[in-house]
């Protein structure tokens, strides 16, 4: 999850490493002091992602005897161009943001002001394009693939569950993990209702709610039974034996979606493009396909904004153009 460009404070714990090296006891105080004062007000998502692009900057520097602290506009250019060479774009404007942050909770003139900055993205906007590389979908149809080839014990029990209650959900991996049985309600029709405490849209905890249609909640309770789970965390690390284990972490998601992508014939390459999110993704563009419209999606995928739907959207939107819905009825070419 990449750091927001606006935020003005660094998160705790981010930043001791490369402290002794900066050399300015004025500048060093600063950067204490607003860590401190940045304590827990972040995602730890957040926080990993600057503290790992904070490392790459400063070792980058190191390796090239260059300041860190204070950087000149020069120096992130020169960082820019380097980190182009092997990074996708979206990851370099992530570090960019990133050492802004960090010149700012330091005290100092931010260097990703200056013009040089500024045309270096242009420039590797310019060779690389602004693209991001998306995960691959994983839509309704696939979903009965995976389901069909997950096998039988305890863990494919969760991973199924997992499987469907993602996609009718919409949750990100975070939120997956996150699920606990209290927030679940469950009617006499056999739908589902979750609460989803905190997203990355969400950052304040305010709550909001998500679909477990019917056909997904027979895959949890099936799962739930079997590993004994009435309360707290929904989804489970599943040990040898069929134990039931603690907390997943986020990352397993997108591993046991792999995994279930294989099984169900998809090649390694294509395996490999399925992350924790292709579920969202798919949903997305399966709710496209069936006619729903870009508010209700955004709303049933917690959305601020149609950026992202659309990003996931693009090919079934062009499926649904003027020029694709007449071409049944136009002359043949």
């Amino acid at each position: 999850m990449p750091p927001n460009p606006t935020i003005e404070t660094v998160p705790p714990e981010t930043l001791p490493a490369t402290i002794g090296s900066i050399g300015s006891v004025e500048i060093s105080a600063n950067l204490r002091r607003h860590a401190e004062a940045a304590r827990g007000a972040f995602a730890s998502n957040t926080e990993r992602a600057l503290k790992g692009d904070i490392a790459r900057f400063t070792g980058w520097c190191r390796q090239d005897g260059r300041h860190a602290m204070p950087a000149s506009p020069e120096t992130v250019a020169a960082f820019i161009d380097a980190m182009a060479a092997s990074k996708a774009p979206a990851t370099v404007r992530r570090h960019v943001s990133s050492i802004a942050t960090f010149h700012r909770a330091a005290g100092v003139a931010n260097p990703c002001d200056g013009p040089d900055v500024k045309l270096a993205l242009k420039r590797m906007h310019r060779a690389l394009g602004r693209a991001q590389r998306q995960a691959a979908p994983v839509s309704d149809g696939l979903v009965e693939r995976m389901l069909a080839t997950a096998g039988t014990g305890t863990r494919a029990l969760r991973n199924k569950a997992m499987l469907t209650v993602a996609y009718t959900t919409m949750a990100r991996r975070a939120e997956l993990v996150a699920l606990r049985a209290e927030d679940l309600t469950v009617d006499p029709d056999g739908f589902g209702i979750i609460v989803i405490r905190r997203g990355k849209t969400d950052q304040e905890g305010e709550g909001a709610v998500a679909p477990i249609t019917p056909d997904a909640m027979r895959h949890l309770v099936a799962w739930t039974d079997a590993a004994g789970i009435v309360d707290g965390l929904l989804f489970r690390a599943v040990l040898k034996g069929g134990r039931i284990g603690g907390a997943l972490d986020a990352g397993e998601v997108g591993r046991v979606f792999k995994a279930m992508a294989r099984a169900a014939g998809l090649s390694e390459g294509d395996a490999m493009r399925i992350s924790g999110h292709s579920t969202r993704v798919g949903a997305a563009q399966d709710m496209l396909r069936y006619g729903e419209t870009l508010p209700a999606i955004m709303q049933a995928g917690r959305w601020k904004t149609a950026e992202m739907v659309g990003r996931y959207t693009v090919k079934q939107g062009a499926r649904q153009s003027a020029a694709a819905r007449v071409a049944d009825r136009r002359v043949r070419f």
